[in-house]
This record gives structure tokens, C-alpha cells and sequence, in this order.
């Protein structure tokens, strides 16, 4: 559906976004980075406001969400675009694909969270949620003014720019940020973006919701032991009780490195355990999923694929009365 779109100027003849920071100057009928976002006689337009390509009650822990309501569901959606080139993308399809969609009202779309069993909320995931700005502000408005016991969680590349951000932190609950590396390098051949706008994005979010991170280790890339002390260090210092997911990567889309080696994520999560208190491994068979208390060791969390069973009520420790830091 088209859409007005927000966070542009004119520019000469042609319009400048502001809503990440490509800042594409797009001219008449012609699209910026993301493929969705147009100018149409001197206007942004967005092309898949509302226009869910994939639609599923996920396990939270999905997400990944490890430390926001275990054990709950969550709607997840997606529609299609996205301004990374990442050449790994494990959703290419609609990431850099434009697939069948089907428009569904912001208002269908809560009247179906509101009556899912277990249902916790609202995750735009699958691809990049800052790229149908405009509907997810929308839905996540009405949800929140609404229904404020329901959760809008975003699973994003992080790379919006700080007013559009701020602008809808106000009605997000959690986020999983990729922080896909601490090099601008890696950013700028492999992702097309900056790491400057994704820390800054980390920052600030992490003041105003629940923060998870997720780094994808890619084989000879990005999987060093520099590399790791560097994002774990970051993020000790931000916060160590910040959850970081570190995912193995296998060959996708546009890249056919072999997979990274086990060895190599098992000493990853080595190196990030000493700056922060959770560290998990992603897409590693018989690794151990479940949360312990960083103080006295004691199983808080015992998880088994997606599924969870929790040894806590609140938020301490039951042992050592350490604060746990698991939104329950």
C-alpha cells in the first residue's frame, strides 16, 4: 500500500530521507537504498506500509529473546525491504526480494495479538522494521495507548537515525540489535552501512528498553579474538548484564564461506563471559541455552530448543539475592 512516508526534505528537484543514515537523495519515481521508500512528484511515499509478508506466534526466545518474558509467545511479522547489503542475509527473500504480501490494518493486526493464547505482544522481525517505519510507529502507538500490558519488541540492524529512533522508543519494549561488527570496514563492504549509527543506536536504546545484542560470527570475517574482546568490552561497559547472542554462520545468499568453526565459537563465548554476565551461542548443536546466575551459578533458566522452564519468580536471585536482570 501506498504511503506517506516521514523524515525528508526537498532537495532541488529531487527529495532527501532522514530516516537512516544513507540519507538517499532520491529523484522523481526512483527509490532510495531500501527499494521501498519513493518520491513521487516531490513526496515520500512508502510502498509496503502494512504489507505483511510473513506472519507467525514465535517462542520469544526466537527473537533471540533470552531475558524478556520466557516461556510467553509473541506475533511476529515482517514485510519486505531492507538498507543492508549484507551478502550472508538468512532472509533474502524478502529482504532484497519484493514477495506476495497482504495488507493488513494496524488495526487487524492488534485485534489478532489481543486474541492469540500466551501471546505477549508484537515483534517486527524477518526483515528490517525501521524500513516500514510508518506502520510499525502506527501499530505500536495503538497498541501502547491502548493496551499498555501488551510488548512491541523490534528485531533490527540498528540503523535508523536518532529522531525517527527516539520517536519510537517511546513504545518499544525490547529489541535484539544486531551489532554485526566493532569494524567500519566489515560495515562498509559487507553490511553497506556505518558502526557509528548501530553503537549510537545501542546507546540510546539501551536506556529506554529491554536491550539483547546478536552477532553473526562469520567465518575468516569477523570471528577474531580482537574482534570479540572489542564487541564484549563495548558492551561490559554500557552494561554487563546485557544479553549478547553470538550465532554461527553457515553459507547463504551471496556468500559460500564454510561455516565457522565450533572451536572458534566455543572460545568466543569464552572471551565475551569475561565482560559480561550472558553470553549465548546460536546455531550450535548441544550448546548449553540456559541462564545461571552470575554470581553463585545457581540454573535460573533451564532452556531445551525453544521451550524454557524458570526456577525464579522475580527478579533475584533465589539463592544469593543477586539481581538477575530477567523481565519475567
Amino acid at each position: 500500500m501506498l504511503h506517506d512516508g516521514l523524515f525528508y526534505e526537498k532537495w532541488n528537484d529531487k527529495i532527501k530521507c532522514f530516516l537512516c543514515p544513507h540519507n538517499c537523495i532520491i529523484d522523481n519515481d526512483q527509490f532510495g537504498l531500501c527499494s521501498v521508500r519513493t518520491n513521487k512528484v516531490g513526496t515520500l511515499k512508502t510502498i509496503n506500509y502494512g504489507e505483511i509478508t510473513a506472519m507467525a506466534s514465535d517462542p520469544i526466545e526466537k527473537k533471540p529473546l533470552y531475558h524478556f518474558k520466557p516461556m510467553k509467545n509473541i506475533l511476529s511479522v515482517g514485510s519486505f525491504g531492507c538498507n543492508f547489503s549484507c551478502g550472508f542475509c538468512q532472509n533474502y527473500g524478502i529482504a532484497h526480494h519484493k514477495p506476495k504480501s497482504e495488507y493488513v490494518s494496524s488495526d487487524k493486526l492488534i485485534e489478532t495479538c489481543l486474541n492469540l493464547k500466551d501471546n505477549v505482544g508484537i515483534a517486527f522481525t524477518y526483515n528490517e522494521p525501521s524500513i516500514w517505519y510508518e506502520y510499525v510507529y502506527e501499530t505500536s502507538k495503538k497498541l501502547k495507548e491502548k493496551y499498555p500490558d501488551f510488548n512491541i519488541v523490534l528485531v533490527t540492524n540498528g540503523y535508523i537515525e536518532l529522531e525517527p529512533l527516539l520517536k519510537l522508543l517511546s513504545y518499544v519494549d525490547a529489541m535484539n540489535i544486531d551489532l554485526k561488527s566493532f569494524r567500519q570496514d566489515y560495515y562498509k563492504k559487507i553490511c553497506g552501512g556505518d558502526v557509528k549509527a548501530v553503537l549510537r543506536t545501542i546507546e540510546e536504546s539501551n536506556k529506554k528498553c529491554h536491550v539483547e545484542i546478536t552477532t553473526l560470527l562469520v567465518n575468516g570475517l569477523n570471528d577474531s579474538r580482537e574482534e570479540i574482546e572489542k564487541i564484549s568490552s563495548y558492551l561490559g561497559q554500557l552494561d554487563k548484564n546485557i544479553p549478547l547472542h553470538l550465532s554461527r554462520y553457515f553459507p547463504t545468499y551471496k556468500m559460500d564461506r564454510p561455516p565457522t568453526e565450533i572451536d572458534v565459537m566455543i572460545k568466543a563465548k569464552e572471551m565475551a563471559e569475561k565482560y559480561l554476565n550472558y553470553v549465548y551461542l546460536g546455531n550450535v548443536s548441544n550448546a548449553d541455552h540456559s541462564t545461571y546466575c552470575p554470581k553463585c551459578r545457581k540454573l535460573l533458566v533451564e532452556r531445551n530448543g525453544f521451550s524454557s522452564k524458570i526456577y525464579i519468580n522475580d527478579n533475584i536471585c533465589p539463592v544469593c539475592g543477586y539481581d538477575i536482570r530477567i523481565l519475567l
